[in-house]
């Protein structure tokens, strides 16, 4: 076999939409941001490289590394921080007082449900705009589920001899009975 008749690899141009592979990055409530938030790499300097990039350059074909960076650095902050969203949901469900964990998975659900109404709606929007639409709705649905079970987990996992807590009114104590 002639080496000029081997079969070549084709080139794989990455362009911004395929940032959008995978779910979308999650929200994080500001009840809880700071906490979520601390010490993991947010990749600002990465995206303020392929931001540079593509004012230098024009087109996504000649910012193919930082593309790529900023996707690797991404998902591994992303897989962080929902990974601590949970963690947070969970601790809050076995720490807040069982009332206002009742209310914060009261409002969780709501947000579901507001969220697959929205899902639902979207699905009528044609083209890239109904895409990304979806694609945003879906990955917040999945993020709000999530937080939603492990609240829930942490709710069901008190301790049994745990003493209830309650919360006065514009009282920041927790007073034991």
């Amino acid at each position: 076999m002639d080496v000029d008749s081997q079969p070549t690899m084709e080139e794989t141009i990455l362009v911004g939409d395929d940032l959008m592979m995978g779910p979308p990055s999650p929200l994080i409530p500001p009840e809880i941001a700071s906490h979520v938030l601390e010490g993991v790499d947010l990749c600002d300097g990465i995206l303020r490289n392929l931001f540079l990039c593509l004012q230098i350059n024009d087109i996504e074909p000649f910012c193919q590394d930082e593309i790529v960076l900023y996707r690797q650095c991404a998902e591994k902050r992303d897989k962080e921080l929902r990974q601590r969203l949970q963690e947070s949901e969970r601790k809050l469900g076995l720490s807040m007082p069982l009332n206002e964990a009742s209310d914060r998975a009261s409002q969780l659900q709501a947000e579901v449900t507001s969220l697959e109404r929205r899902l639902i709606l979207a699905s009528g929007i044609e083209g890239m705009e109904g895409f990304r639409q979806r694609w945003s709705l879906h990955g917040r649905l999945t993020d709000t589920k999530q937080r939603l079970g492990s609240l829930k987990d942490g709710i069901e996992n008190r301790k049994k001899d745990e003493p209830v807590r309650v919360n006065k009114a514009n009282s920041k104590r927790w007073f034991f009975w």
